[in-house]
C-alpha cells in the first residue's frame, strides 16, 4: 500500500491526470472536514465573543464613571455660577452704598430657638470690630458682636436679644424692630393703635444709635392689628435680607468710621478678589 501510494503521488505530479478524481474526493470529504472543524470554530468564536463582551462591560463602566464625574463637575459649575451672581450682586450693592465694605463668607450658623448667631471668616485682622453693621444685597442682616483675629460673630436682627432703630420709609415714623427668634419675622411693639403704618410699608434704618447707617432696608410690614384695650398695636414685619440662604455677607464701615491703615489695603484687596 505504501508503494502504491507513492506511485500514485508521483504519477499525479508528473501527469496531473488524477486532478478530477482529487477534486471529486475533496467535495465528498468537505462536509466531514467542516463538521470536524466546527467545535474548534465554535470555541474560538465563543472566546472572541466573551472577550468583546468583557471589553464592552469595562468600557460601559468607564463611561458610567465618566458620566458621573461630568455631572458632578456640572453641579459644581452651576454652584460657582450662582455664587458669582451673588458676589456680583453684593459688590453692586456696595458701590451704591457709598460706605467702605468687606465681603465675608459664612463659616458657621447657630439658629437655636432663642439665639440667632452666625460666624464669618473675616475678623480683626481685616479691620472688623464690634458693632459693625452687616447686610446682604437685600437688606440688613445684623451686627458684629465679637471680632476675633480671623473670624467674627454676627447677631442676626431676628435674635430675641437684638433691637434695631427703624423708620417707615413712607412717612419717616420712628420705632424699634425687635427679633422674635424666627427668621421670617420681626416685631414692632412700641407703636400706638393710631400709628400711621400700613402693611407693605418699607422699614429702613433710621441711623439713630450710631450702629446702622441711615437708609438701609430692614423689613416690610406684614400685619397691623389694633388693640383698643391696650396702648400698643401688634405689628409684624418680614426681614428683607435672605437670612436663611446667605453665604456671603457685607460688613460695613459707615462714613464716620475709618478702616485702620494696617488693614485697609487688605480689605480693599479682598473686596477686589471677591
Amino acid at each position: 500500500m505504501l508503494l502504491l501510494s507513492i506511485a500514485l503521488i508521483l504519477f499525479d505530479l508528473k501527469t496531473n491526470k488524477l486532478k478530477p478524481l482529487r477534486d471529486a474526493l475533496s467535495v465528498l470529504v468537505y462536509p466531514v472536514q467542516y463538521i470536524v472543524a466546527a467545535p474548534s470554530r465554535l470555541f474560538n468564536s465563543s472566546i472572541e465573543s466573551l472577550g468583546s463582551y468583557q471589553e464592552l462591560l469595562a468600557e460601559n463602566e468607564e463611561l458610567k464613571l465618566q458620566h458621573l464625574i461630568n455631572n458632578a463637575k456640572l453641579l459644581k459649575f452651576a454652584a460657582l455660577e450662582k455664587e458669582n451672581i451673588r458676589l456680583r450682586s453684593l459688590l453692586d450693592s456696595s458701590f451704591k452704598l457709598g460706605e467702605q465694605v468687606l465681603v465675608a463668607e459664612l463659616m458657621a450658623v447657630n439658629l437655636a430657638p432663642y439665639e440667632h448667631v452666625v460666624v464669618v471668616n473675616k475678623g480683626s485682622q481685616f479691620g472688623v470690630h464690634k458693632g459693625q453693621a452687616v447686610l446682604d444685597d437685600d437688606g440688613i442682616v445684623g451686627q458684629v458682636t465679637k471680632a476675633l483675629p480671623l473670624s467674627a460673630e454676627i447677631i442676626l436682627i431676628t435674635d430675641p436679644n437684638h433691637a434695631i432703630p427703624v423708620q417707615v420709609n413712607r412717612n419717616g415714623l420712628h420705632t424699634i424692630a425687635i427679633g422674635k427668634g424666627q427668621l421670617n419675622s420681626l416685631s414692632l411693639p412700641f407703636l400706638p393703635n393710631n400709628a400711621d403704618i400700613l402693611p407693605g410699608d418699607l422699614l429702613v434704618t433710621s441711623g439713630l444709635g450710631g450702629v446702622f447707617p441711615q437708609g438701609y432696608p430692614v423689613a416690610v410690614v406684614e400685619s397691623f392689628v389694633q388693640q383698643p384695650d391696650k396702648p400698643f398695636a401688634v405689628i409684624q414685619a418680614t426681614p428683607k435680607a435672605a437670612l436663611n440662604t446667605n453665604r456671603e455677607l457685607l460688613i460695613v464701615w459707615n462714613n464716620e468710621q475709618v478702616i485702620p491703615l494696617g488693614t485697609q489695603a487688605t480689605v480693599e484687596q479682598n473686596g477686589t478678589d471677591k
